[in-house]
């Protein structure tokens, strides 16, 4: 059946549209993106703002129409980090659904890392053993670890890419010193997290998905999107700290320039690789292998495990 999946995130709004069947990997057949820096909107009491709020609500109903035009039995949305911190967020929601007929699902953080997680696992199998896996967002970073399908531990804490460069890298380059002090606090913050996910057991794989991972892996020389999602990519932790050295001294536009690095994601690459370079140490891992499926995947999946739902209204 064909699939449409609506993913609010803290930087864009993301449809994809699969045909995806029981016991087969989802196709994309479309992918419409608008960045909309919902987590820039919003303000200072933690509700979204009536600009962000107005923009989402014109989007998701531009993005539904896209998505019924091209013949989706169903469509799944959910949003993460940004709507999840606004105050506001079950206000603004019903503003959408009035508009565009369509329920958006607010995911927990641990749910993310579960849908992740189980994207992850499929994506390498059974044979992978005990996987442990990290995803950067804009909001929030998630992490899991776990032999079987749903992982024996899943957390969630606020160190998205995004977020970071909001309450830290203030300056274009960022400061050096700042730097610095932000290394050692991620260190601190990481600390409980890393050792709780430990906990379980040691790791036969140790997998980053996501965009931002993508983008540190093709810039310490990984393969590029086009030759494909099956094509090995990793990155490693020296990788990550070589990379560090040297995009956090270019300006934004700089980091927009390179090969792997979209506008939208430049502001705050660097703040990326600062989470990643800070999770790998952290949880003494080495060299990250690149998923191609994440939460998106994850959601799919999960809908094709489960009974048929109403369209347009299905709860990851």
């Amino acid at each position: 059946m064909r699939l449409g999946v609506l993913d609010v995130g803290s930087n864009t709004v993301h449809m994809l549209v699969v045909d995806a069947r029981a016991g087969g990997p989802p196709a994309a057949m479309s992918s419409t993106k608008a960045v909309l820096r919902l987590a820039e909107q919003i303000d200072d009491d933690g509700r979204m703002t009536d600009e962000g709020a107005q923009a989402l609500v014109s989007t998701v109903k531009e993005f539904t129409t896209i998505a019924e035009s091209s013949g989706c039995r169903e469509i799944m949305a959910f949003a993460t980090s940004a709507v999840r911190d606004a105050t506001n967020s079950e206000e603004v929601l019903r503003k959408v659904k009035k508009t565009s007929g369509l329920e958006v699902f607010v995911l927990s953080g641990v749910d993310e890392a579960r849908l992740t997680s189980l994207a992850v696992r499929r994506w390498y199998g059974w044979s992978a053993g005990r996987i442990l896996a990290l995803d950067i967002g804009g909001g929030s970073l998630e992490m899991s670890n776990g032999l079987d399908e749903e992982p024996e531990v899943a957390i969630s804490v606020p160190l998205g890419a995004g977020r970071i460069t909001r309450e830290w890298l203030h300056e274009d380059p960022p400061d050096r010193r700042r730097i610095a002090v932000l290394r050692d606090w991620l260190d601190a913050e990481l600390k409980a997290p890393a050792k709780e996910l430990r906990a379980p057991g040691k790791p036969n794989l140790a997998v980053g998905s996501s965009k931002t991972f993508r983008s540190l892996a093709r810039l310490t020389g990984a393969a590029p999107s086009n030759a494909g999602p099956r094509v090995r990519r990793a990155v490693t932790q020296d990788g990550i700290r070589q990379l560090i050295s040297f995009i956090s001294r270019m300006t934004t536009a700089d980091r927009a320039e390179l090969e792997g690095v979209s506008a939208d994601r430049a502001p705050q690459i660097v703040a990326g690789a600062l989470v990643a370079e800070a999770s790998m140490r952290a949880l003494g891992v080495d060299t990250l292998e690149i998923c191609p499926w994440a939460l998106r995947e994850g959601v799919i999946l999960r809908r094709l495990d489960s009974e048929p739902a109403g369209p347009m209204t299905t709860a990851p």
